[in-house]
């Protein structure tokens, strides 16, 4: 393409994300990422969109609260632009409640929820109920929100550079940077800023419960897509010897997951999945003028939350590329 006004070299869900913010205010954009789309942990199965609980609200939770209020119109807008289903569904999610410490601390937290989540979602405490997609609960009470949703991240990210290049931008394998650039390089760039990698692995069973609510349980995630299947993870292992292998810890999630969730029991496996996600030093994603490349910019560090702070992130990476105006959290600068 012509010289680019922005080049981002990464092309997981944030390099994508603020490419797309600025395709969408008329930016030349190019992409360029050597090994391809999604091909780090943002080519992952899970695809869990859920909030930090409702309480010590500070800027990363405020943040990421208006990040997943956005989301639904954003990723309808990237369907509509790619002509591709993300699989996105702002579907809840229920948890069960273990004792009565952790009952009212839940009550306690929707009353907080109420006041912060500005009734745009709602955090509360309700009895289990029967069914087969209702987690045993010992208390018989379960905590259910609207805020959290759903997306498949392969699809998601691969719709994205879809969007990217419908808009007028490009996406490669190869290219030479030009115009504002932008480093969205994974693990390994997080690396170079003093974090690092934490290793997830996940797996996918043939089980449709589509329509239904997440489940969250033993710090396991449970999520039903809508193409007929069910994701469950992950580890978080920050050390490791293969990024992409998979082992006996996935044998030991899958196990925990049907102690948890019995009609999970008797699904097939189809797909088992390892990555790295990049994690900064204080675990917020690291957002703003590079402080290693002087005169460039860095978009990374979305750890576990990434999907679910794409759609912020991009806003505001393109109002400091494109405006100069600096609208970022400061807990998030470099």
């Amino acid at each position: 393409m012509a010289t680019a006004d922005v080049t981002v070299m990464g092309a997981g869900i944030f390099g994508l994300s603020v490419a797309y913010a600025c395709a969408r205010r008329g930016a030349k954009v190019q992409v360029i990422d050597p090994n391809g789309v999604a091909a780090g942990s943002s080519g992952g199965v899970v695809g869990a969109l859920a909030p930090h609980v409702p309480e010590n609200w500070n800027e990363k939770k405020a943040f990421q609260f208006e990040s997943l209020i956005l989301a639904e119109q954003f990723w309808a807008e990237v369907e509509s632009i790619s002509e591709s289903n993300v699989g996105y569904s702002r579907s809840g999610r229920l948890q069960p409640l273990a004792d009565d410490r952790a009952v009212t601390l839940a009550r306690d937290r929707a009353i907080t929820a109420a006041k912060l989540w500005k009734g745009k979602a709602i955090w509360e405490v309700v009895p289990a109920g029967q069914g087969d997609w209702i987690p045993p609960s010992p208390t018989g009470l379960l905590v259910r929100d609207t805020l959290s949703a759903l997306i498949h991240p392969r699809r998601a990210t691969r719709a994205l550079a879809d969007a990217v290049i419908a808009l007028g931008g490009s996406v490669d394998t190869t290219g030479t940077a030009s115009g504002q650039v932008v480093w969205a390089t994974g693990w390994k760039g997080v690396a170079e800023l003093g974090g690092g990698g934490v290793k997830g692995q996940a797996a996918v069973l043939e089980f449709n419960a589509s329509g239904k609510p997440q489940l969250f349980a033993d710090a396991l995630h449970i999520i039903p897509h809508r193409d007929g299947t069910v994701a469950i993870g992950s580890t978080s292992e920050r050390e490791f010897d293969d990024p992409t292998s998979t082992d006996e810890q996935l044998d030991d999630v899958l196990t925990r997951a049907i102690a948890a969730f019995p009609v999970l029991k008797n699904a097939p496996v189809i797909e088992r999945w390892a990555g790295v996600r990049p994690r900064s030093r204080s675990r917020s994603p690291i957002l703003g003028r590079h402080p290693t490349r002087d005169g460039e910019f860095v978009a990374n560090g979305g750890f576990k939350i990434g999907f679910g702070m794409a759609p912020k992130a991009g806003e505001v990476m393109a109002d400091l590329l494109l405006n100069d105006r600096d609208n970022i959290p400061v807990g998030f600068h470099p």
